[in-house]
């Protein structure tokens, strides 16, 4: 399997990241958590970027790509911490009208059966995807009761809490509920090797300029070791979650459900250790609202909680591993 992109990949990559670094750049992030993250006319631009529409077939008036292609779009909106339900809406483009071109904002709950049943973004929904283990079904946000958590963990994803959810419009069965779990793994695990990559360019970024003792503190033989270990921690990840994209476009190579629990795992570790390390590098400096390494080490809380949390990976993991012949 070639992991090398093409050049209309790169392309995509390098067109996305512009967009990406020139409409919410890191500066505009504590402005931006002020004013509760969601903006409808950074979605619609989104929208017109094919962001959603992305893996939608031309002849529904998608672009026609594969997953190989999303997750190098879901890593550079992971890269900037873009707020919103991306990968749900994403998800959702051909299931519910609208998601493809932006004009509906497409949530999603993931039944599990334990916890209290948390909307993100509930208040700017059209509609909420419900999966649980018997099928996939539609709802309308505005007819939940929910009561809105006063200090949500990552101040770019407000939180609602529900009681109960009603009956909805059923779109699927078991088949559907896997797929959605299946490729909204992948999509998480991108935006965590987004993460990994961001903290990284960060506190190497302040390592060069911060100085002491006369001299900048990317010369100390410790925060080399930090550094670097950051870089092995990003690249382990990036190849994880090109291996996803790639074995769930092309599953006669591999095994998707495996490649996808690994890419949450490795990407979820890298993107974690990489925040911590760069709040590190950072001094006290990084805890303060003025500086973005904090907001990195919130999200990537936020994202190892959808799509199976690491626990729920590991346990498949090792499921697919005992069951591999030889083993």
């Amino acid at each position: 399997m070639d992991f090398r992109l093409s050049e209309d990949q790169e392309a995509l990559r390098d067109g996305i990241r512009a967009f990406c670094d020139g409409r919410f750049p890191a500066e505009r992030l504590g402005e931006c958590a002020g004013a509760g993250g969601f903006e409808r006319a950074l979605w619609r631009e989104l929208a017109g970027m094919g962001v959603f529409s992305l893996r939608l077939p031309e002849s529904r008036g998608g672009v026609g790509l594969g997953m190989a292609d999303a997750v190098l779009v879901f890593a550079e909106l992971g890269r900037r911490l873009l707020p919103g339900p991306l990968a749900w809406s994403h998800l959702a483009a051909g299931l519910v009208e609208g998601a493809a071109s932006g004009e509906s904002v497409v949530g999603g709950l993931e039944l599990d059966g334990g916890g209290p049943l948390l909307v993100e973004h509930a208040a700017q929904l059209d509609a909420l995807l419900v999966v649980g283990e018997d099928g996939v079904a539609r709802l309308d946000p505005q007819a939940l009761a929910a009561a809105p958590v006063g200090v949500p963990l990552d101040p770019l994803t407000p939180l609602h809490e529900v009681a109960s959810i009603p009956a909805g419009e059923r779109l699927g069965g078991r088949e559907l509920a896997a797929r959605l779990r299946l490729e909204g793994g992948a999509l998480a695990a991108a935006q965590l090797l987004g993460i990994a990559e961001a903290t990284q360019e960060l506190a190497v970024a302040y390592a060069k300029q911060r100085e002491q003792f006369g001299r900048p503190i990317a010369g100390f033989q410790s925060i080399k070791h930090m550094l670097a270990d950051m870089y092995v921690r990003q690249e382990m990840a990036r190849a994880a979650v090109y291996a996803a994209g790639a074995t769930l476009d092309q599953p006669e190579v591999g095994d998707p459900a495996r490649a996808v629990a690994s890419a949450k795992l490795v990407a979820g570790e890298a993107a974690m250790k990489n925040a911590r390390t760069c709040i590190q590098v950072h001094g006290g400096m990084g805890y303060t609202w003025e500086m973005p390494p904090h907001y990195y080490l919130k999200r990537t809380w936020v994202l190892g909680t959808q799509f199976g949390t690491a626990d729920d990976h590991a346990e498949r993991l090792a499921e697919v591993l005992a069951g591999a012949p030889g083993l």
